[in-house]
């Protein structure tokens, strides 16, 4: 991220001074140095680095070519791994930065970067509280930027034709740019917990919080074909690390968890339209979507990195928890195992054939080489998910419904139920599902409904099966849910643009995994080490507040009976704060 200010001399030559700051992504998570002792292992990460630098350039046309320099610093991450204890000690490094780079005017108030920059940081060094002592040589960075600039005009006054950025390099139509902002504060006070086992909800109360901001770049090359990229930035963590509940309250909360931001590209995908003729309608401008016209009757295809519930599962009331139902099994389907990776992300591809009054959608998808993991199992065909929806539009009483059946079937590399509870009680963490694994092939299906019942109030239903015979991939540890919700909007009390939404989900898991859980199983997200099994129920309720046509701030009531499926634990009443921001 970086900001700055420039001054244009009539003689085109531009000073200017600029900060930046960059969160790594790269070298196991930011590690740039380890070694090992006897009685421990020392690791050090870089958790960011940031520059205040000078610019000075000249400007021809469209173009910008400069030179920059000034100061730099860093934090340092040590880490000392003690027989599984950890220690950590944070430490500043300071030092200088030098580059160069070339600036192109793409469209009025917006410019494209190609930077080359090097970072000289100094050392850091010191004692960890068990007495070991560690000390850093330099570290010295050499980066390629790619960045997009927006300019900032703070004057109101109209953009100077003779100003950087006002040429257009392309077709102000054929591309956007939007963005994100969710912070979310989230809580729990003490519980009845008698026992604990590894992925319990901890029963002392606590508080996390989760932060994403994400940019939303779309490109038309030539028409028909649109390309997408999304680079987004996640910080925090979800409650108990996220784990203890199979439907868990914080949909932002990355299974990963991010002591310092961390940049990933979420999505990078290619959309190509084929137009079947006929009337046409309107696409708005936003995320991920380019304005336009389209024939209605269509073909699209979609290919690349994106997560698959940005095609399938759909649902005009609770889709996002961003915006919408916080809880996983109220914005998405409780047993369809959704592949992804931990950040809840895929590569793979879809179609769909879109009419007036419905549309037909397929898919398939890479799943991870193992349940819950960020690698992929490439055995593309072999192995993989395989989707396909139906989803059929009416009317009733004059006002808008739409009707969602979806079908799924993953073949992965998955534990079974039944084999992990044959072993020998004498094995290790008997019951291990992951001495099980092999190929296998797990199904279910989602009915999905949305109905409006006037143009403020709609109502929405999702029911969800699968046979819960073996290990989950990738979503939650779920065989059966049943959800029902209504979401009103604020007009009857002059506020529109606020909302107030309610919803329940009961959820359930096979007999087979029930006996799994109960003889000490672990799964994704639950596995108390007992198991006085009883279906989880929860209910959740929020009011969103406009702030203004950007911002919103919900507040978020859950009430979460039966945690991990267990009666002899809870319940949990979980409190909520978000702030969501977007252009």
């Amino acid at each position: 991220m970086q900001f700055g200010y420039n001054y244009l001399l009539p003689s085109r030559l531009l000073l200017g001074i600029e900060g930046d700051i960059s969160f790594p992504n790269y070298l196991d998570d930011g590690i740039v140095a380890s070694r090992s002792t006897p009685s421990s292992a020392v690791t050090e990460k870089l958790d960011f680095v940031s520059t205040v630098r000078g610019r000075a350039g000249y400007a021809i046309d469209q173009w910008l070519f400069y030179a920059t320099g000034g100061l730099a610093w860093s934090q340092a991450r040590f880490l000392e791994d003690l027989t599984g204890n950890e220690d950590k000690v944070l430490r500043m490094r300071t030092g200088w930065a030098l580059g160069a780079g070339a600036e192109l005017a793409i469209a009025p108030g917006w410019t494209a970067r190609l930077e080359y920059l090097y970072d000289r940081l100094g050392k850091a060094s010191g004692t960890f509280p068990s007495g070991t002592g560690y000390e850093s040589t330099t570290v010295d960075l050499n980066s390629v930027r790619l960045g997009l600039n927006r300019k900032l005009d703070w004057t109101g006054e109209t953009l100077k034709s003779r100003d950087v950025g006002d040429s257009r390099a392309i077709d102000p139509y054929s591309w956007n740019v939007h963005g994100q902002l969710t912070l979310i504060e989230q809580g729990y006070p003490a519980f009845r917990s008698p026992y604990q086992g590894t992925n319990s909800l901890t029963g002392a109360s606590q508080i996390q919080n989760t932060t994403s901001a994400t940019a939303f770049v779309g490109y038309r090359p030539w028409d028909g074909t649109e390309v997408y990229i999304n680079p987004e930035l996640m910080q925090g963590f979800g409650l108990n690390n996220t784990l203890g509940v199979a439907g868990f309250p914080n949909g932002e909360a990355q299974k990963s968890n991010f002591p310092m931001p961390r940049i990933d590209i979420a999505r990078v995908f290619v959309r190509q339209t084929f137009g079947l003729g006929g009337e046409q309608e309107t696409i708005e401008d936003g995320p991920n979507q380019l304005a336009g016209k389209q024939d209605i009757s269509r073909i699209t295809v979609t290919a690349g990195r994106f997560a698959v519930l940005d095609i399938f599962e759909g649902n005009s009331y609770s889709h996002d928890p961003r915006v919408d139902f916080l809880n996983w099994n109220m914005y998405c389907c409780g047993s369809y195992d959704v592949t992804m990776d931990k950040i809840g992300y895929t590569w793979g591809a879809a179609a769909e054939l879109n009419q007036k009054s419905w549309a037909i959608r397929a898919g398939y998808f890479l799943v991870p080489a193992v349940s819950n993991a960020n690698s992929y199992d490439i055995h593309i065909s072999e192995r993989g998910e395989y989707i396909g929806e139906l989803e059929l539009r009416y009317s009733l009483f004059s006002q808008p419904g739409k009707f969602r059946l979806m079908g799924w079937a993953n073949i992965a590399n998955m534990g079974g139920y039944a084999d992990a509870l044959a072993m020998p009680v004498t094995t290790p963490d008997y019951p291990d599902i992951t001495q099980t694994r092999h190929v296998r092939t797990n199904y279910g299906f989602v009915a999905n409904l949305e109905q409006a019942i006037t143009a403020d109030l709609g109502i929405f239903s999702r029911a969800s099966w699968s046979p819960g015979r073996v290990e989950l991939i990738g979503w939650t540890d779920c065989d059966e849910s049943l959800s029902f919700g209504a979401v009103l909007k604020g007009s009857a009390w002059g506020r529109p643009d606020d909302k107030i939404g309610v919803a329940g989900v009961v959820e359930g898991l096979s007999s087979i995994a029930r006996a799994y859980f109960a003889a000490g199983g672990l799964g994704i997200l639950i596995g108390d080490g007992q198991l006085n099994y009883r279906p989880e129920r929860i209910l959740e309720a929020y009011y969103a507040y406009s702030v203004n046509k950007w911002a919103t701030f919900t507040f978020d009531y859950q009430f979460i009976d039966n945690p991990g499926y267990n009666a002899d634990r809870g319940p949990v009443s979980v409190f909520s704060g978000r702030l969501h921001a977007q252009f």
